[in-house]
């Protein structure tokens, strides 16, 4: 799939106005085999700084686990965007057309006491009532490693 394969296909997602105030999100994170093994929540803010989409998210997941992850985002163009937080490597890119939006990057996780690298490959598409879909390929030396799938709801 390439995001401008969704070009004309509607309703039109663009992330500094889906994101903008309150949005709550539900989410599990699978295995490589597609068991799931995790199940969150996240409440995420999101306004203008300056020229930076900034969006605040906070995770709470079942087991008690609980954390942040504060996006900087920049559109670059129409159609493209890139974002930046303390957990990811270098740079994300994202490329939005009609609904869908492909957001790339490499993201640290902790496992136990180890911090391993995954890249993720992120496709959100957005339906009607303003609910936002979003499943997240996860994958490490070019193998698929699990998934993430996400529902998004604004507040």
């Amino acid at each position: 799939m390439r995001p401008e394969d969704f070009a004309g296909s509607g309703p039109e997602l663009r992330i500094e106005e889906y994101f903008q105030g309150t949005t709550r999100a539900w989410g599990v994170v699978q295995d490589r085999g597609g068991k799931p093994i995790r199940y969150f929540t996240v409440d995420i803010r999101g306004g203008w700084e300056g020229d930076e989409f900034v969006l605040h998210e906070d995770f709470v997941f079942r087991d008690g686990e609980i954390s942040q992850r504060i996006w900087r985002i920049r559109k670059l163009d129409e159609h493209t965007y890139e974002g930046r937080a303390d957990d990811v490597v270098g740079t994300a890119t994202g490329k939005a057309f009609g609904n869908a939006l492909n957001w790339q990057y490499d993201l640290l996780i902790k496992v136990d006491s180890t911090e391993l690298k995954v890249h993720f490959n992120d496709w959100m598409f957005l339906h009607e009532d303003q609910v936002l879909v979003n499943r997240a390929t996860m994958t490490k030396f070019g193998f698929r490693v699990g998934e993430i799938i996400l529902f998004f709801q604004r507040g």
